[in-house]
């Protein structure tokens, strides 16, 4: 182990170090396991650089089953998967590799800056206090870059550690220069104001702070317990410094003569209790101020001005509404997308440029007590009544903060799971049931699905109705089966969405080699393509399709382990999903009238060795009385297929184009139509020259018999017999016994093809492959009523009823322990007609067309890229 110049070695040899890796890594993971027991707000935690904690963690011994960073990169699995490297203990802690140049001004963390768009896990992770100053003192190095954990959200509540705090440009109205704050979201306006005070040096009673988004004086900030957060100030926003005392000399807030502007608010009034009754603007929309509830964050801050509307700025009379965008407020791309496919959905802008005050639902549980709706229906208002002028959604920003904390901060989030959290909290917030009633769901219990149906969506509609019910929630079927006692169990779900998986994403390639029990060919390895989570009997499908098999004929699969046979895959239905990559499967091809016949497996063992190779043959032995003769003439004919033509009696002959292997000419066999009857022709004349044993089921006893012995089918257990080849170079000069050793493994990742562009596919595709019958996961299973244990059931889903509005997400994100990773296969659809009618099981006499509206696009890859809309304007 190689020891940097920070440690010493004393003159015995042993090593002075503070601690041996061992007890570091028991010293760290204490530390951290203390530190989860007791989280609360303003812990300190401090910024790694993953580069680093890796080479920590390799040098201590901690794997990728239990990093404690929850990542892995492909080069640290490579290295811990070689236990016998000792990996070097690293050098002083380095963070170089996370900040921007030139911020590190004193070593302290404070005024250091993060480089941005980092990834945890990837680029850094996060140790609590404990561990930074055992890992400090041990090494040394930094900069230190300590983070405060703060409390996230208001009905569900999550610790979260703020590593990007607030950037704030402070402009200097006496000069306009700029300077630069950090301070937390979640510090109040006073801190606010006392990092501004101490930094220009000004007394707090004359200074007058402006929230300058867009370098417009929005509103003025007081000196309040109030967040910054809770004040909509954004990411790398401006914020205005003016002195009171009447000696500022900037022009900014002044007209061209010199005079100050009043700030008059171009809202015009309204009632207080305006939802959508208030005065018509220019478009002939109603827009609203929702002071519902005084002194609440609900009736703060939902102004025009806020998002950077006003009345001045309107559409035009005749101008066509809906056309505005949505400014990017730090990485909130995904959230726009989300927004302008909804504000652009028919019935949700009907709804909202409605009064819908009776709706709101401010007593639900489930819901933010109205918030929710509130904000995006203002937001709706201002998109339709703006002409083209973009709007910033900070105000719907800071609710969705509040009340999804997953979706705060700057980072980048999935435009789909915003779009769901949206869709159902719009639900509850409009839900027009005050009080749900308890309902006893019961089973079908073999009654019409029409009737189970529609008493499962009045049970739903009694608990669930609102607007996103009426025009965006359908139902759909989910059939369960118990693969053990066959118990059926059928229930009709609602859905708002369908998340449809790519058929790239549902399949797997699997190699299986072919071995022929009648002798009449040499094995084959067949690749066929089935559903990851697909069943033997789909493998069994799609060899027979691959290989050609007759009607007459069936296929058998087995495991082979060690050169013997681990396992029968005899189960119809069991998961493919058991298989690993890097097995070995065979399948054996007999004809259906052997079945249930005296099963004959062959063994092959290297006699100078003592020692199995290669993989066991499979054959039946028809008769129901055989001797040792028949068994002797049933190995011969199993191995005649790698039996060594030899060049000098051999010949090559043309006929009709075709090259054909002559025959061994002490062979009296003639008229050969094929090879393979060539080669079963002539050895059928011969003996077995490989001498043959018996053996049990762990091929460990061998003995001998004779051509006369005679085996009753009805006596020999399990109507399986088993026998030994011994091989010898004398064998291996008459037969080829490389088919029999060089079998490839399921799925070989090494011999993989290059990625390529896949070849197009469509939207139904993608629809039947959600619709495809699959096994539950192992972590899934149903709980069989009849069994009274839980089951890996097969379930079914079919499509009942289809709501007004359908929303399809398309899986294009895989991850995997090691791998995340865009699938960029390109999905047709239709933009008319998208015809439906044919996935809906319920006769209802509907016609399900659709027309596409909006969409919602993703560019780039994972962990970056760009979202954007596309939104149809009617």
């Amino acid at each position: 182990m190689t020891i940097p110049d920070s440690g010493c070695v004393m003159e015995n040899g042993a090593s002075c170090l503070p601690c041996t890796p061992e007890e570091e890594k028991k010293i760290v993971t204490d530390l951290r396991n203390e530190s989860e027991r007791n989280l609360k707000e303003g812990n300190l935690y401090f910024v790694i650089s993953s580069s680093w904690f890796r080479k920590w963690e390799r040098y201590v011994g901690i794997d990728g089953d239990e990093n404690l960073i929850g990542n892995q990169s492909s080069d640290s699995r490579h290295i811990n998967g070689a236990s016998s490297v000792v990996a070097e203990r690293p050098g002083p802690i380095d963070n170089s590799d996370i900040v921007e140049n030139g911020s590190d001004s004193d070593g302290k963390g404070n005024d250091i800056q993060l480089r941005r768009m980092l990834i945890e896990g990837q680029d850094y992770v996060l140790v609590p206090q404990g561990v930074w100053e055992k890992l400090h003192g041990w090494y040394k190095g930094g900069p230190e870059l300590p983070r405060k954990m703060i409390l996230q959200g208001v009905y569900h509540k999550k610790f979260d550690v703020e590593v990007y705090p607030l950037c704030l440009k402070l402009v200097d109205s006496r000069d306009e220069s700029q300077s630069t704050i950090w301070l937390s979201r979640k510090a109040s306006l006073t801190e606010l104001f006392q990092k501004v005070c101490a930094l220009k040096g000004i007394e707090q009673d004359k200074v007058r702070i402006w929230d300058y988004f867009n370098k417009r004086k929005y509103a003025q900030l007081y000196v309040s317990n109030k967040t910054l957060e809770e004040s909509n100030l954004q990411m790398d926003q401006d914020i205005l410094l003016e002195l009171v005392d009447g000696h500022q000399s900037s022009k900014i807030g002044m007209d061209s003569t010199g005079n100050d502007l009043a700030l008059v608010s171009l809202e015009p009034s309204r009632s207080p209790l305006t939802i959508a009754g208030g005065p018509t603007l220019s478009n002939g929309h109603s827009g609203y101020r929702s002071n519902l509830y005084p002194g609440s964050s609900l009736g703060s801050g939902l102004t025009d001005m806020d998002d950077g509307f006003d009345a001045c700025n309107s559409a035009r009379k005749g101008e066509k509404g809906g056309l505005a965008g949505l400014q990017n407020l730090g990485n909130t791309c995904f959230m726009n997308s989300a927004l302008q496919c909804l504000v652009h959905t028919p019935p949700l802008v009907e709804y909202f440029l409605k009064d819908c005050r009776a709706e709101i639902n401010t007593d639900n549980p489930l819901g933010m007590h109205g918030e929710l709706a509130l904000a995006f229906g203002d937001l709706l208002r201002k998109l339709w009544s703006s002409g083209r002028t973009a709007i910033a959604p900070r105000v719907f920003k800071g609710k969705l903060a509040r009340f999804a904390p997953q979706f705060s901060g700057y980072n980048q989030h999935d435009s789909q799971e915003l779009l769901a959290f949206l869709l159902d909290g719009l639900h509850e917030d409009l839900n027009r049931v005050k009080q749900k009633p308890y309902i006893e769901m019961k089973d079908s219990d073999g009654r019409p699905d029409e009737e189970v149906a529609a008493e499962c969506w009045k049970n739903h509609k009694a608990r669930n109705d609102s607007v996103i019910v009426d025009v965006c929630q359908g139902q759909y079927k989910s059939t369960l089966v118990c693969p053990v006692c066959s118990k059926i169990s059928i229930t009709f779900d609602p859905f708002m969405y369908l998340s449809l998986p790519l058929p790239s994403t549902i399949t797997r390639t699997m190699t299986v080699t072919v071995f022929y029990g009648d002798g009449s060919r040499l094995p084959m390895p067949f690749t066929v393509s089935v559903l990851k989570n697909g069943f033997c009997k789909d493998l069994l499908l799609a060899l027979g399709t691959a290989c050609g098999l007759k009607s007459d004929e069936s296929l058998m699969l087995a495991e082979v382990y060690e050169n013997k046979i681990y396992r029968y895959l005899e189960m119809p239905l069991e998961p493919l999903s058991s298989i690993k990559d890097d097995e070995h499967i065979v399948a054996f091809r007999f004809q259906k009238k052997e079945i249930g016949k005296t099963r004959l497996v062959i063994f092959h063992r290297w006699q100078e060795k003592a020692e199995l190779f290669g993989t066991p043959l499979v054959t039946y032995l028809v008769a129901d009385q055989s001797s040792g003769a028949d068994i002797e003439a049933a190995v011969s004919k199993v191995l005649s297929p790698f039996k060594k033509i030899s060049s000098a009696k051999a010949h090559v002959g043309k006929e009709n184009g075709i090259l054909l292997d002559g025959l061994d000419e002490e062979c009296s066999c003639s008229d050969a139509q094929s090879v393979e009857n060539a080669e079963l022709e002539g050895t059928s004349c011969t003996d077995l020259s490989i001498p043959l044993r018996l053996t049990d089921d762990r091929v460990m006893n061998f003995n001998a018999f004779k051509k006369d012995t005679l085996f009753e089918s009805g006596k020999i257990i399990g109507k399986l017999l088993r026998v030994v080849l011994d091989w010898t170079d004398k064998e291996q000069e008459l037969y080829d016994s490389s088919y029999l050793k060089d079998i490839p493994e399921v799925y070989k990742a090494g011999l993989a093809a290059k990625k390529t562009q896949q070849e197009a596919i469509s939207l139904s595709s993608c629809l039947d492959a959600f619709l495809i019958e699959e096994p539950l996961g192992p972590d899934d299973m149903w709980y069989c009523p009849r069994c009274k244990e839980h089951r890996q059931a097969i379930k079914k889903l079919d499509l009942w009823m289809l709501p007004e509005i359908i929303v399809f997400h398309l899986k294009r994100f895989t991850y995997g322990r090691y791998l995340k990773n865009k699938i960029d296969t390109f999905v047709n659809f239709p933009i008319h007609d998208l015809d439906l009618s044919k996935y809906v099981m319920s006769k209802d006499g509907q016609s399900y067309l659709y027309e596409l509206y909006a969409i919602s696009n993703h560019y780039g890859g994972l962990g970056g890229g760009h979202y954007t809309a596309y939104a149809k304007v009617n």
